[in-house]
């Protein structure tokens, strides 16, 4: 779901709203006050809640003050249980649409027949399992002339998800019978020369927040093993139009967080002692093993990046607004993004293409062309790089003990350096890969321009995230269902979504007008580049996917064998990264709605470092 999880949860206690508030005094008072109240009533409010809500929101309060405040908070508060007797589900969303635009954006509407490239000449073997790691261009000609069958391709496929899952753990649920018949119909009608596109008979996998009809959604959450919805999500029929043939439902760290799903810890397929990294896990787990032609994931916080990182894939991240969410499970309806996972650049435009554009449902999306064209001149584009991340990071610097130290602070001083020292040791490892994809830049010709990310505090705008993600699982804290989640540490879910609830309405609208700020700041970076450069971690993953711009992450390249072993060794811990011979990425970034100029860009990157066609040895 976000950056890493530590990281989710180092943001939001710089945004003042750590769990550490939660096992104070106002939860005692409170419980107090219930055991005193009649069976079946709510606990009165008194002023010593008061006094310790006060804390917790930094408001000074005087004796007067509490007072005339208690029947307003008594009414607020049956407000909160009518609303509730609703028992509204998932799916109802906010009387509100967020739109990332700022104020004078211009939005190309008029819609033009895209133009791929020229298919590279690839042969089709006696063993169909050969084009395993084919991208879906590839796949689409061989497909289109009739020189392979969707049925082949898919039984190919479905053999591997199930030869590679008891490894990688990627799989949910296998669409199988569902996925020949798709495929069948494919051949029929490609033979009857209804070529719907190059979509049409692809194998495809959904990461599972994503409903379809006759299998579960089971959002990766354990309670949510048996859900489901009886009609198809707006992308999986889209896709289905398209011709495309869903084998299979991926895992997805719980709620879409991490790789941590009910049934285990999805691997990453370089190296399969690691996480894949999440929150779409199994969609970039099963398309960097080769086990699918692309997947959809989805992004809130860097679900998409994160884990096309971990993998190897080409991610793309659209335009806030581009895609439909209906019939995705929905954590933050002013953040949340769906996107391809693939392995090249060409065959995310191919599935963004199929499944952009409003569906009268969604109120956020908006009517945006995208015109893909792949003999389209990137040598035009003005190209950025934020260059306060490219700089040589600084070497590690312990911290400076205070005079009275006890034996336990010791230990924990000692434990935070360990993992600081091994972060910035392989920071400064991995720092030789960003360098060198500036230098391969302007070995293509292109003037690299200096700009900066404009410094706003990006982090104290995340606990938006976190009070609408408690919103839309409101029902899980109130119930105590949150128990069924794999996940109980203070960065999970539970322990997040009660921390939320003691965020205030008024900074909730606070933090919504800096991100109104971070919009047009950010927006005007774009003004003076079309192309923006950037490693794929750092500031600007929280700061974009909080603008609402797009992103594509494309490999660049896999650490050597003189790497730093990962600071942890457990598949389940987010600290067990990097390593020898595992993938690294570079992110590029554009104005909104510049989805098409994006993908060509990363297109001609992709094409000049052949990055994409390195795959992992499963066997």
């Amino acid at each position: 779901m976000t950056l890493d999880r530590r990281g989710f949860l180092s943001a939001c206690s710089r945004a003042g709203v750590g769990s550490v508030l939660l096992p104070g005094a106002l939860y005692t008072l409170a419980a107090q006050a219930q055991e005193a109240a009649k069976p079946g009533e709510p606990a009165k409010i008194t002023p010593e809640m008061l006094d310790q809500a006060a804390v917790l929101s930094g408001v000074a309060l005087t004796a007067d003050q509490k007072k005339m405040m208690l029947e307003g908070l008594h009414n607020q508060r049956e407000s909160y249980a009518e609303i509730r007797k609703l028992n509204m589900p998932n799916s109802v969303a906010p009387a509100f649409v967020f739109d990332p635009l700022p104020p004078g954006a211009k939005v190309e509407t008029a819609k033009k027949e895209p133009r791929w490239s020229n298919a590279s000449a690839i042969s089709v073997s006696a063993n169909v399992e050969d084009l395993a790691f084919a991208t879906v261009r590839e796949q689409a000609e061989l497909l289109r002339t009739k020189k392979l069958t969707s049925q082949a391709l898919t039984q190919m496929y479905l053999a591997r998800l199930k030869r590679y899952d008891a490894k990688l753990h990627f799989v949910i649920s296998l669409t199988e019978e569902r996925a020949l018949a798709q495929a069948k119909a494919a051949d029929a009608e490609i033979a009857a020369g209804k070529y719907r596109g190059p979509l049409h008979g692809i194998p495809w996998g959904a990461k599972d927040l994503l409903a379809v009809k006759g299998y579960p959604t089971t959002w990766g959450a354990g309670g949510f093993e048996k859900q489901s919805f009886d009609e198809d999500a707006t992308v999986v029929k889209r896709l289905d139009e398209a011709g495309a043939v869903l084998i299979a439902k991926f895992t997805l760290g719980a709620l879409a967080m991490g790789d941590h799903w009910y049934g285990g810890v999805t691997r990453n397929p370089w190296n399969t002692n690691q996480g894949s990294s999440g929150s779409s896990a199994g969609s970039a787990s099963a398309v960097a093993a080769g086990c699918v032609g692309f997947a959809i994931g989805s992004e809130t916080l860097g679900s998409i990046s994160s884990p096309s990182t971990r993998c190897g894939d080409t991610g793309l991240r659209p335009t806030f607004g581009f895609v439909p969410r209906t019939g995705a499970m929905a954590l933050s309806w002013t953040m949340d993004k769906l996107g391809p996972i693939c392995r090249a650049v060409e065959d995310c435009a191919m599935v963004l293409s199929a499944i952009h554009g409003p569906d009268g449902q969604d109120l956020s999306t908006r009517d945006a062309a995208f015109n893909w064209d792949a003999e389209f001149d990137w040598k035009t584009l003005r190209i950025g790089y934020l260059k306060g991340p490219f700089d040589p990071p600084k070497p590690f610097e312990p911290e400076k003990p205070p005079a009275s130290e006890t034996a336990e602070d010791k230990r924990q001083r000692e434990d935070r350096e360990a993992e600081s020292r091994a972060f910035r040791v392989r920071r400064i490892y991995d720092h030789q890969y960003d360098a060198a994809a500036l230098a391969r830049l302007r070995s293509m010709g292109v003037q690299l321009i200096p700009v900066e990310l404009p410094k706003l505090p990006y982090s104290a705008m995340t606990p938006l995230l976190e009070a609408e993600g408690a919103a839309a699982f409101d029902d899980l804290t109130m119930t105590g269902r949150d128990k069924l989640l794999t996940g109980q540490k203070e960065f999970d879910w539970p322990n997040t979504f009660r921390v939320a609830r003691f965020y205030p309405a008024v900074e909730y609208i606070q933090a919504n007008r800096a991100r109104t700020l971070a919009i047009r700041e950010v927006s005007k970076l774009f003004d003076q580049v079309d192309i923006i450069v950037t490693p794929s971690n750092g500031p600007q993953l929280g700061a974009t996917n909080l603008t609402g711009h797009p992103a594509i992450i494309v490999p660049n390249g896999l650490r050597g064998q003189d790497a730093p072993s990962p600071y942890k060794n457990d598949p389940g811990d987010f600290d067990n990264e990097g390593g020898p011979g595992t993938p690294v990425s570079i992110t590029f970034l554009a104005a909104h709605y510049q989805d098409a100029k994006l993908c060509a860009f990363a297109r001609a990157y992709q094409e000049a470092t052949g990055f994409h066609k390195q795959h992992p040895r499963l066997d």
